[in-house]
C-alpha cells in the first residue's frame, strides 16, 4: 500500500515568506552595520539621496558628484590617512571575512579541532582576527578537552587549509590560543637605499650622488 503526503500549499508560502522576511533582514541589519563602520561614504550618500528625494535628481546627483571629488582631493593630499581611515579598513574588514570568517567552522572541523556534544559540533569560537602586511594575527577561544598541544600538533594543517605559507601557535591566556599566519615573506621585496644614507652624508646642493 503506497502513502502519499499531501503538500501544503499555504505551508510553503509561510515558509517561503518567512525565508524572504529573514533574508532581508538580515541584508539590512548588514547595510546598517556597514552604515555605522564607514561613516565617511554612508553619511554622504544619505545626504545625496536625501537631496534627490526633496529637491530633484539632480541636486542628488551634484552632492554625489561633490562627495567623489572630496575624496579623490582626500586620497591625493593625504594618501596615509585614507588609507587608514578608508581603503585599509575595507580591505581588513573583507580579508578577514574572506580568508577566516566564512569558512572557519569547516576547516577547523576538517582540522579535527572541533568536539560533537550530541548532536550539536561544537567549534572553537574566532574572538578576534588582525590582517597585517605579511602576518594574520588569529585569536581563538580554545574548546574544553583542548590542550596545547592539540592546536600546536595541527599547524600544518591549519596553515595549508587556510591559505599561509606557514602557521605558529602561541597561548595568550587560560584557554586562549593565538595562531599567526605568515602570507608572504616581508623581505622577499628589495628595498633601495639611497647611497647618500649609507655613507652618512647628503650631497651638495646642486651635485648628484654618485
Amino acid at each position: 500500500m503506497n502513502t502519499t503526503t499531501a503538500r501544503d500549499p499555504a505551508g510553503e508560502v509561510l515558509d517561503a515568506v518567512l525565508t524572504g522576511a529573514g533574508r532581508m533582514l538580515l541584508s539590512v541589519f548588514t547595510l546598517a552595520w556597514w552604515a555605522i563602520l564607514f561613516p565617511m561614504v554612508s553619511v554622504p550618500a544619505g545626504i545625496a539621496v536625501a537631496a534627490g528625494w526633496f529637491y530633484g535628481w539632480p541636486a542628488g546627483i551634484g552632492v554625489a558628484g561633490g562627495t567623489v571629488a572630496g575624496m579623490v582631493l582626500w586620497r591625493q593630499r593625504s594618501p596615509q590617512t585614507f588609507e587608514r581611515w578608508f581603503t585599509g579598513r575595507i580591505r581588513s574588514r573583507f580579508l578577514t571575512w574572506h580568508r577566516y570568517r566564512r569558512r572557519w567552522a569547516t576547516l577547523l572541523t576538517a582540522c579535527d579541532l572541533s568536539t560533537r556534544d550530541g548532536d550539536r559540533v561544537l567549534v572553537p569560537r574566532l574572538v578576534s582576527v588582525h590582517i597585517g602586511e605579511s602576518t594574520d594575527l588569529v585569536r581563538a577561544r580554545m574548546l574544553p578537552g583542548h590542550s596545547p598541544d592539540s592546536w600546536t600538533n595541527r599547524r600544518d594543517h591549519l596553515a595549508h587549509g587556510f591559505g599561509a605559507q606557514q602557521a605558529q601557535i602561541r597561548f595568550a591566556g587560560p584557554g586562549l590560543v593565538e595562531i599567526v599566519f605568515r602570507r608572504s615573506d616581508s623581505l622577499a621585496d628589495p628595498v633601495v637605499v639611497p647611497f647618500e644614507s649609507l655613507a652618512g652624508f647628503k650631497p651638495l646642493p646642486g651635485s648628484k650622488a654618485a
